[in-house]
């Protein structure tokens, strides 16, 4: 089984394989995905990280509000998405 979770206050220079490797030292990472602007595809500075159930527990009480960067990352388990109504 594995989880979903959000990494938010990332700075815009963060490549997914900075995250990974950051992410991989508490256990085996399935899948980065940094979030991008749909019209300036810049980042957005925040993503997503799957990995395994145990890591997962310990990459978020390990990770949140350390120095990522120079910022300080926020770590915790990804919510479902919401479905809101397209206009």
């Amino acid at each position: 089984m594995s989880k979903n979770i959000y990494v938010g206050n990332l700075p815009w220079s963060a490549t997914e394989d900075e995250v990974r490797s950051a992410f991989a030292a508490y256990g085996e990472v399935t899948s980065v995905k940094l979030i991008e602007d749909r019209e300036t595809g810049r980042p957005r500075g925040f993503g997503f990280v799957e990995m395994d159930d145990a890591g997962a527990l310990e990459a978020i009480e390990n990770l949140d509000g350390k120095d990522f960067g120079g910022r300080n990352i926020k770590v915790n388990e990804a919510k479902p998405r919401v479905e809101r109504p397209r206009w």
